[in-house]
């Protein structure tokens, strides 16, 4: 068996670089098709070189409405009319796509490289509000939620917009595939595309044969989305639990988008007369992973659940679906039921894949949700329901607070951030978690806790970040912090250091920041800002 630096090479050479670049990029959610949240190219940010003497706020870019999506970044990109940049991109709740260069805001870079706004006030189309889907969880507009992807060997941004559309007395909710150069922002591949779908059942909304339809003004694309076997992979929950709404997963030929390959409804069938089944694909943002083999993983939120008598419904439950053809294999906790009517969702938080193990259970996956619990799971046989015990690898029962977030990997090491709880590492040998943690922060994180990224020079140096994001309820200012992956008990860095010198702005729920060649980038209410050695 290969070593796991040797595989996590080959993961991120396959799935994260373009083999024209020397440099990394970050063009998916958490860093790879896995989640795993690790860049291990980096080697200009170091426990030595990270504090607030050397280390700080270099700019920032402001941007016109909140980021929740994870910037991406990209090096040596040919920009029309503008020449080579290292770019990064960023998305906004106001239904804008920025490219920014990466690495200076000064001169001709004062502003975006180019802007693409999905909006038309002229024409009635502007972005949903909060009061239009009866939440205020997203606040005060919807737009961009979700991390789009981008395709490095085609220079292909893929992002889903949502727009309300208002001609005379009609009104519309509109929800839309968009395909963009990343070099001029143009659409491309057939692009955009309305999503619509409908899968096969009695839930509701219902077309009375026997279909239950995609509703895009209920439904929330909260997930990031998935570059994987030439098609992008899109996951739906709702806003708030306002019914009738349902996990949806749908995917489209990336280099195609008018066609749609499949589609797929986590709670299609009416249980026990509930015909909104639930089961959303939150995940706090972090989308579905893939094992690059054709199978894509995903934790489901709470909802009705009928597999263990042959039904279709999997709230509450790990999901592996195969893209091209096999046998669908879920994980449900023994206590469903509790998960479900207490609404302690076990998808509120994101899974992640771990590189090759030794032992009887090469292949794992590991995740979590509101109860706290680490549930370490086979991505061979995922262990279906059972009434009286969890049928995992597994199983670390409220370990951590409450889990909205996607826990973080390097070699030896699982890092998860949990709700009002410190930041945890619990060691990864022979395929088996540590039973209680091997170290953790001194700092204790609000709701909802962070998701941890990491970075390293081939899994030396490691530094693990953390945003605090606790403050987006009284819109106060994100905290990026830094740790030494060794003990976590020692904080190399954090924006407050310095006083307001490192401010990145106001905070906004479930985001992470992005860590690629020297620098960090945090998205939030108002900006994107850059932070980097300082001069």
């Amino acid at each position: 068996m290969p070593s796991q630096k040797r595989w996590f090479a080959s993961l991120i050479a396959s799935a994260v670089l373009s083999p024209l670049y020397a440099q990394v990029s970050v063009l998916t959610y958490h860093n790879n098709i896995f989640r795993t949240g690790h860049n291990d190219k980096e080697t200009v940010l170091t426990p030595a070189t990270v504090n607030s003497t050397n280390f700080g706020k270099l700019f920032s870019y402001p941007v016109d409405g909140y980021v929740y999506a994870q910037p991406l970044y990209m090096p040596n990109v040919s920009i029309a009319g503008k020449g080579v940049h290292n770019v990064v991109f960023v998305a906004t709740e106001h239904d804008s796509v920025y490219a920014f260069d990466a690495d200076s805001n000064s001169g001709a870079n004062a502003g975006p490289l180019w802007q693409v706004s999905f909006i038309n006030q002229a024409q009635g189309v502007t972005t949903a509000s909060s009061s239009d889907v009866g939440t205020s969880d997203i606040v005060p507009e919807i737009g961009i939620t979700g991390t789009p992807v981008i395709d490095g060997s085609t220079n292909t941004l893929y992002v889903v917009a949502k727009t309300k559309e208002v001609s005379g007395a009609s009104v519309a909710f509109v929800q839309r595939l968009h395909a963009l150069d990343i070099t001029s922002g143009a659409e491309k591949f057939g692009a955009p595309v309305v999503i619509k779908g409908a899968a096969a059942g009695s839930g509701a909304p219902n077309d009375g044969q026997g279909h239950v339809l995609f509703n895009p003004l209920r439904l929330n694309q909260r997930s990031g989305l998935l570059l994987t076997n030439g098609l992008v992979i899109i996951a739906w929950a709702s806003h708030g639990d306002n019914d009738p709404y349902h996990g949806w997963v749908i995917g489209y030929k990336a280099q195609d988008v008018t066609q749609r390959v499949f589609v797929y409804n986590t709670t299609p069938d009416t249980v026990n007369g509930a015909t909104s089944g639930r089961g959303g694909i939150w995940q706090a943002g972090s989308g579905p992973a893939s094992d690059g083999a054709g199978n894509i993983f995903f934790i489901t939120g709470n909802g009705t659940f009928n597999g263990d008598v042959g039904g279709r419904n999997l709230g509450d439950s790990f999901v592996k679906l195969p893209l091209t053809g096999g046998n669908l294999n879920s994980f449900t906790p023994y206590n469903q039921d509790y998960l479900d009517t207490n609404d302690v969702d076990l998808g509120s938080g994101g899974v992640m894949l771990l590189p090759p193990q030794s032992g009887a259970n090469p292949r794992l996956m590991i995740g979590g949700g509101k109860e706290g619990s680490i549930y370490l799971v086979s991505r061979d046989n995922l262990g279906g329901f059972n009434a009286g015990t969890n049928n995992v690898v597994e199983w670390l029962q409220f370990a951590v607070g409450g889990l909205w977030s996607t826990p973080a990997w390097s070699p030896g090491s699982v890092y998860f951030g949990g709700s009002y709880d410190r930041l945890k590492a619990f060691s990864l040998i022979g395929g088996a978690l540590s039973p209680s943690p091997t170290s953790q922060s001194t700092t204790s994180f609000g709701f909802p806790g962070p998701t941890p990224s990491v970075s390293s020079n081939s899994g030396a140096s490691v530094i693990v970040w953390a945003l605090e994001t606790d403050g987006y309820q009284s819109a106060s200012s994100a905290i990026l912090h830094a740790y030494r992956g060794a003990n976590l008990a020692v904080e190399l860095y954090n924006s407050t250091q310095a006083g307001s010198r490192d401010d990145p702005g106001p905070a906004v729920k479930f985001a992470v920041p992005t860590i690629a060649n020297g620098k960090v980038y945090v998205g939030s209410a108002t900006a994107l800002t850059v932070y980097g050695l300082l001069p």
